[in-house]
């Protein structure tokens, strides 16, 4: 499945718009990335036990996301965008969401 953060396929022209399509997933934080992040607000640096978890989180959306474009029987995603929110005090969201397409077929 081809996805894109811009609002079309290179080379590809759209023939069917099927709707907005999402994938979500709600992380909580680990306390040892908690205390390490602790640490890190005091001498500073990047706190790459979070940077990790929102990687993975965002693949889950993708991941998500894309499922959802399948089951439209679809080719493509376009404009692609990701959003985090906080839900808790230990948990956030990530959104991966988009527009399903169909592809013309090349004659």
């Amino acid at each position: 499945m081809q996805f894109s953060t811009t609002p079309d396929i290179p080379g590809k022209t759209i023939s069917e718009n099927l709707g907005i399509v999402a994938g979500n997933v709600v992380q909580s934080k680990h306390v040892g990335r908690d205390l390490m992040a602790g640490l890190k607000g005091i001498i500073g640096g990047e706190i790459s036990g979070y940077t990790e978890m929102l990687a993975d989180a965002r693949d889950v959306a993708i991941e998500r996301m894309v499922d959802e474009a399948k089951k439209r029987d679809a080719d493509a995603i376009i404009n692609v965008r990701f959003t985090t929110s906080a839900i808790m005090a230990n948990a956030s969201e990530m959104l991966a969401y988009g527009t399903a397409v169909k592809l013309k077929t090349q004659d």
